[in-house]
């Protein structure tokens, strides 16, 4: 008896074993397997098949199992081999990305956190006081002792009690909520003010008693659309249902969700951001309760094992709500896939591989078996709206927002005619700051929109114009002045910021440009008595760093956010009535293709944030390019006409949906290396593909963690045989890495890029 088995390396094909005697009866597919590899090492991997087929070379036995049942569904392994096939990927690199890490080890144990809590000395109001008074001239230990106390909530002490419960703080919760570093909270534990303990992390959903009772009625609107939805059902495997920001789509979600459960069947419910996740869940768990699991990578190894074996169980969550990798989980009875913001980037993975769309893999794995798949947004990608328009997907629209509350009015500022006449401040222009002050002085909130994390994108002397660069990466560094480095967004890299231009030794060294952490400071200046929160990749870097930031915006804690992306993805706040959109010219001159469809999908999304509950929003776009046919279509709201104005363009030019693209990536650590070698390749393409190859060219940012980069585009039309397609970009692939020259050189494809 032989096991075919993958493991989680980024090599093609299977390995063949052969299975002991004393294990014949054990070893099933699905399972883990303790196998030998090369001369010293050992891997888990998993069994593909089983069968008695003898290869034609020497077999090695497996060692061990892990499993006395598996851990893969059959259904679960047709999808990776699915994944490993149409992303052109090795199956071991979707093992990688699919099981927790906790499942490809020999075993699991939970894990624990180190926690901050306040000495007992301490816990009373006078004491506090003396504790405060006592860091008066360590104002980075007393900024640290404040911070605590305002998120443990001990900052509500009267006497010896608090007006609020006591809430655990995480020591990195803390650090990153102060921007401190782990010497000033070790300085508050060596004064005895603060204790340090463990505990333990990873437990699963203990939601409550479902409350299906909770379940709102629907609008009249609603209604017919969740009508629709399922007539729609009937006929197709994939529903579109495009609904303006604040229709209410959530609700038919739920309902949707509820029918499924009267059903039996389970949902999977695919969010694009871990972000939307807390506000999601929420409201999901009033209705679902202890039904429904939570799953993304914010979760800890172990938590996301016990989901994992949780779902192979007999008790499985009937609704799991996740992030992209979500889709890899165990479903025995699925019956519902719901993607939510089903244009989002997030949902594609770029690095490492496999280089998966979670929509497709979603649509996919729902097809196989026998679900249904409802993809919603208020602004549908091209792709996905071209199959409903062409009837390959439905089509449900629901275009009036709950209780009729109309979309935010748009105000265009032309901001290189403000700073012709010297009336910007900073990045801020007057109409939009009278917004902001009305809005706080209402008692409303305000979001303000910047796409670049850090203080400044760069810094530059003045003088001689020296920009300091990453030694591993061809980029600039960003200043991340509130804890004084300059840092790498590719690599890591840090570097100091001098305090003179090593080239000239001028002193003055600037910043150019506006990150999210300089509109903090700048905005904070203006309007000191904002209470102000940032959200971006510094400021989350743990999973309760999101809930605390949007449960505080949420209670009013806060009332101004300045953010990301992240900002602009299916939030729902109640009290926003001014959106700004600092910089809309950094999205709409973006070198690629889909850069006018991602920059109408960002400004609109974030739009949507604003007038969601009692009154219409507004919103202040700052522009250089006020005449800009996407500036045009966003504040016509017109989805329609941005479209056509794309598929116009993209059938000239024969880009996607009109075509498949594939990125072919050459890397090597020698830039001659890797030009050469993409030239070689180039010409072993077109002997196959002829015109139908562009390139090879330098990517815009052309060397990352020391890798030069060269890159080569393919486009197949919509006839061709995607698997002869693939299997001649393999040849071509295979024919360049036999050559001596290119032992060490990366050649990956990235299929259906973003």
């Amino acid at each position: 008896m032989y096991a075919d088995v993958i493991l989680p390396l980024p090599l093609e094909g299977l390995f063949t074993y052969k299975v002991p005697d004393s294990l014949a009866q054990t070893v099933k597919a699905g399972m883990r397997v303790t196998v030998p590899l090369g001369k010293s090492k050992t891997y888990i991997g998993i069994v593909a098949e089983t069968h008695d087929r003898q290869p034609d070379f020497t077999t090695r036995s497996i060692l061990s199992v892990a499993d006395s049942e598996p851990v893969l569904l059959a259904s679960q392994l047709e999808m990776w081999h699915w994944i490993a096939d149409y992303y052109m990927a090795p199956v071991g690199e979707v093992m990688n990305a699919a099981l927790p890490a906790g499942l490809r080890d020999d075993d699991y144990h939970p894990r624990y956190e180190t926690c901050v809590t306040l000495a007992p000395t301490y816990r009373n109001e006078q004491a506090l006081h003396v504790a405060l008074n006592i860091l008066a001239r360590s104002p980075m230990q007393q900024k640290v002792l404040i911070d605590f106390l305002t998120l443990s909530h001990y900052d509500t002490m009267e006497g010896d009690t608090c007006r609020e419960e006591v809430t655990e703080v995480s020591r990195d919760e803390l650090i990153n909520f102060s921007r401190c570093k782990t010497q000033h909270v070790r300085a508050l534990i060596d004064r005895k003010m603060l204790m340090l303990y463990q505990r333990e992390v990873g437990r699963l959903n203990q939601g409550g008693e479902p409350h299906p009772e909770h379940i709102k009625k629907l609008s009249a609107g609603q209604a017919e659309a969740y009508n629709n939805i399922l007539f729609s059902m009937l006929r197709k495997n994939v529903v579109l249902l495009h609904g303006v920001t604040s229709s209410g789509k959530t609700e038919i979600y739920i309902h949707l969700i509820q029918k499924m459960l009267d059903e039996h069947k389970q949902v999977l419910y695919l969010l694009p951001e871990i972000a939307l996740t807390v506000q999601m869940t929420q409201r999901l768990r009033k209705v679902f309760g202890r039904r429904m699991g939570i799953y993304h990578s914010k979760y800890s190894d172990d938590e996301r094992v016990e989901i994992w074996r949780k779902q192979l169980s007999e008790n499985p969550y009937d609704v799991v709500l996740g992030a992209r990798s979500a889709v890899f989980l165990p479903f025995k009875r699925l019956g519902l896939v719901i993607v939510d913001e089903e244009h989002e980037t997030s949902f594609k993975q770029q690095d490492p591989a496999p280089r998966y769309h979670a929509r497709s893999v979603a649509v996919m794995m729902a097809a196989k078996a026998g679900a249904k798949t409802l993809l919603g947004t208020a602004t549908p990608s091209v792709e996905s709206y071209h199959n409903a328009v062409t009837g390959k997907y439905g089509l449900v629209t629901l275009f009036s927002r709950y209780s009729d509350i109309q979309l935010p009015k748009i105000e265009v500022v032309d901001i290189a005619d403000m700073q012709r006449r010297k009336m910007m401040s900073g990045p801020f222009s007057p109409p939009l700051l009278a917004a902001v002050r009305e809005a706080l002085e209402g008692g409303e909130q305000a979001i303000l929109f910047q796409n670049r994390r850090g203080f400044a994108p760069m810094v530059e002397c003045k003088v001689c114009g020296w920009v300091p660069r990453c030694q591993n990466c061809d980029v600039s560094l960003t200043l991340h002045r509130t804890m004084n480095v300059l840092t790498c967004h590719y690599c890591g890299y840090t570097y100091t910021v001098p305090a003179q231009c090593p080239c000239c030794e001028s002193k003055e060294v600037i910043g150019r440009g506006f990150g999210t952490e300089r509109v903090e400071d700048d905005i904070s200046a203006i309007f000191p008595e904002a209470r102000i929160a940032r959200m971006d990749l510094d400021t989350t870097r743990s999973r309760s760093a999101y809930a605390r930031i949007i449960n505080d915006f949420s209670e009013q804690r806060t009332n101004l956010l300045i953010g990301t992306q992240m900002v602009s993805k299916g939030l729902d706040f109640d009290h926003v009535s001014v959106v700004g959109i600092l910089n809309a010219d950094s999205m709409l001159h973006y070198p690629d293709f889909r850069a006018a469809e991602h920059a109408f999908m960002m400004m609109a999304q974030v739009s949507g944030r604003a007038g969601r509950k009692g009154k219409q929003g507004r919103v202040i776009l700052q522009t250089k390019s006020p005449e800009h046919p996407v500036i045009r279509h966003v504040v016509d709201n017109d989805y329609e006409a941005m479209y056509h104005e794309v598929m116009e363009e993209r059938e000239t030019f024969c880009y996607p949906p009109f075509c498949h693209v594939v990125y072919v990536y050459v890397k090597h650590r020698d830039e001659s290396i890797a030009e050469s070698a993409a030239i070689l390749l180039g010409g072993y393409l077109r002997q196959s593909f002829a015109h139908r190859v562009l390139g090879p060219d330098r990517p815009a940012v052309a060397r990352i963690k020391t890798l030069s980069i060269r890159k080569l585009v393919v486009k197949l039309e919509r006839s061709i045989n995607l698997r002869q397609a693939k299997a001649a970009l393999r040849r071509a692939q295979a024919l360049v890495m036999a050559d001596k020259r290119y032992a060490s050189l990366q050649i990956y494809f990235d299929v259906d890029p973003l």
